[in-house]
């Protein structure tokens, strides 16, 4: 999404609220919010891995930011070089000020290529909050969105619980789906949802709207003790098929439940254990179905990414710090094959 010459990456919806200043950036439109669940509602109104870019004439520019109803991290790149922190105080408008790093200037151009961004692009990434835009300029220059060739030239679209949302990590920046983007040169999109990854039909009906070349998809722990098996096994079925006929061919990763306390329980009549059972189950038979998502779907098995239970905060759920990183690597494995296979496809003369 454009607006004021800026690009707002992740963003499905600038939202104004009335009776308060600015813009909130949202990942998901309204009219998909209301159809979620209580705490799906509040989950999609955080911001995490919505991001502002932008190219400016000047080599000072400035961006009024905002947090809404709790204070949240805002980090500042410079193409893909990490360049300020800022902590941003709830109902408080602040000014990030901006200056072109003059070491840049001193270095070989190909030295700042990275992973895929120019090192011209100002990014301003958002972690997991309400986030408010209230405006920008550039001095008296101008503020230009990004070419397509000043950013990664594929996107990774995510959507999952609060484990794919990031939670955990210090940071969205680190959370593994982030890290497993950056790895492979990857723009992400975001759409995990905290306790509220339920894969309602206008969710899965808006997820499959967006535009991106590569999929993975966390399903199933959130719906432990909520929803039966079988309608687990449906909702899951339904996103599936929407996914493939938005994008026929398009590589799709689905993850089995990541290890967690109920994996684990030393309890023969644990319902969680034996719900997680089932749902793994499901998602494997719908992998295996004959056409499904025109062959494109691959299932990785969770221990295969959060390989070590020690990965894992004492809450015995979400990853910490280390273990997002190396789930991050171990997904960049698994969605290598789906990649190359992409790209092969479409260099390949016709």
């Amino acid at each position: 999404m454009e607006h004021q010459g800026l690009y707002f990456h992740n963003v499905a919806e600038l939202e104004a609220k009335p009776g308060l200043s600015g813009l909130r950036l949202q990942r998901f439109p309204q009219d998909v919010r209301r159809t979620l669940t209580d705490k799906g509602r509040i989950k999609a109104e955080l911001s995490n891995g919505c991001e502002i870019r932008f190219v400016a004439s000047s080599r000072i520019a400035r961006v009024i930011v905002g947090a809404a109803e709790e204070d949240g991290t805002a980090l500042v790149y410079r193409g893909d070089f990490l360049h300020a922190s800022h902590r941003l105080r709830a109902g408080m408008p602040e000014t990030i000020l901006l200056e072109t790093p003059e070491r840049f200037d001193g270095v070989e151009p190909a030295a700042l290529g990275g992973s895929g961004f120019s090192p011209d692009v100002w990014r301003i990434c958002f972690d997991r909050f309400a986030a408010v835009f209230y405006g920008a300029d550039a001095y008296g220059g101008e503020l230009r969105p990004p070419a397509p060739d000043e950013m990664p030239r594929l996107t990774l679209l995510a959507y999952g619980s609060s484990i794919t949302q990031g939670a955990g990590s210090l940071n969205h920046a680190n959370g593994y789906v982030q890290q497993a983007a950056q790895r492979l040169g990857l723009d992400a999109i975001n759409l995990g949802l905290s306790g509220s990854c339920f894969c309602e039909r206008g969710l899965s009906d808006f997820i499959a709207s967006r535009r991106a070349d590569l999929v993975f998809l966390e399903l199933g722990v959130n719906m432990r003790g909520q929803v039966p098996a079988d309608e687990f096994e449906a909702r899951a079925a339904y996103l599936l098929d929407r996914l493939a006929d938005a994008a026929p061919g398009r590589p799709t990763l689905l993850t089995t439940i990541y290890p967690n306390r109920a994996t684990r329980s030393r309890y023969e009549a644990d319902a969680f254990r034996e719900e997680e059972l089932k749902f793994n189950e499901a998602l494997r038979r719908l992998c295996s179905e004959p056409g499904r998502a025109g062959g494109e779907i691959r299932l990785v098995e969770g221990t295969e990414i959060l390989g070590d239970f020690a990965w894992l905060t004492s809450d015995l759920i979400h990853p910490s710090e280390y273990g997002h990183i190396r789930m991050g690597e171990r997904l960049a494995d698994a969605l290598r094959p789906g990649l190359t296979a992409l790209l092969e496809s479409r260099t390949a003369p016709v």
